[in-house]
């Protein structure tokens, strides 16, 4: 049974056929997804699927690519939503340094924010990094984000970095990209970190892995990540399954 730790299935892309997404997931042996919310319209949809299915979980927070629009009113409605039995992560939360849409310095403001909530509400955080490796690390330092722990959500950083995370209580996460051809940092990350702090995910509608590159992911196709894993490992699928699942599991809560 796989566990998908990241999906948007709160996306546009399913709004004509999110029945069919989840039966397809369940067929392929998808036990449990959590829906990322990521703004208000995300978190609200995320709201809705948790409601919807029972083996759906969700985690609320701010994009960093959108700091710049979040208010104090948005914060407390995060806070609020914490509470709910279902919610069992705060994020994605992170830095974006590849999008220019919100200013450095108020990501950052809005990042720790969100870290210290999380250490109020004692939840695990969800984080997005694009291109701000060095500053997320000072950061999550800085605040204590150890006390949580979360994800380092579709990791594509070194495997040096990653056993660093690792030290400071995250998970791993990997996705889509450890089964391209020509991804080789995903795959040493694979190699190296432990399956007990590795999980899996797809971030769909993006990054679907191969082979379906390029197309519109689905919960479905997180075997395919598991797949490569245990290829990479020289395990069973079996092991890395359960493995992760059990993980997941754990760092949320779930029984």
């Amino acid at each position: 049974m796989f566990f998908d730790t990241h999906a948007h299935l709160n996306a546009e892309q399913y709004n004509d056929d999110v029945r069919e997404v989840i039966d397809r997931a369940l067929g392929e042996g998808v036990s449990r997804i959590v829906v990322v919310g990521f703004d208000r319209p995300t978190i609200e949809k995320a709201m809705e699927l948790v409601e919807q299915y029972d083996f759906i979980y969700a985690s609320v927070g701010w994009h960093p690519v959108d700091a710049i629009d979040m208010t104090d009113a948005d914060l407390k409605w995060i806070e609020e939503l914490s509470q709910h039995p279902k919610v069992v992560a705060l994020g994605e939360m992170g830095l974006d340094y590849y999008w220019d849409k919100s200013p450095k310095d108020i990501q950052k403001q809005v990042f720790r924010k969100q870290i210290q909530l999380a250490k109020k509400v004692k939840l695990p955080i969800i984080i997005h990094n694009r291109d701000a490796t060095a500053d997320i690390v000072e950061i999550l330092k800085e605040e204590g984000a150890e006390e949580v722990g979360g994800i380092m959500h579709c990791f594509s950083g070194s495997p040096e970095i990653a056993k660093e995370c690792v030290e400071m209580n995250f998970y791993i996460s990997l996705g889509g990209p450890v089964t391209f051809k020509n991804a080789r940092k995903p795959k040493e990350v694979a190699e190296v970190i432990p399956l007990e702090k590795l999980l899996i995910e797809t971030d769909c509608p993006y990054l679907a892995p191969h082979p379906y590159r390029g197309k519109r992911n689905e919960p479905s196709y997180v075997k395919l990540v598991a797949e490569q894993i245990a290829e990479i490992k020289g395990v069973t699928l079996e092991e890395v399954a359960e493995a992760t699942t059990s993980n997941a599991k754990k760092l949320f809560g779930i029984n």
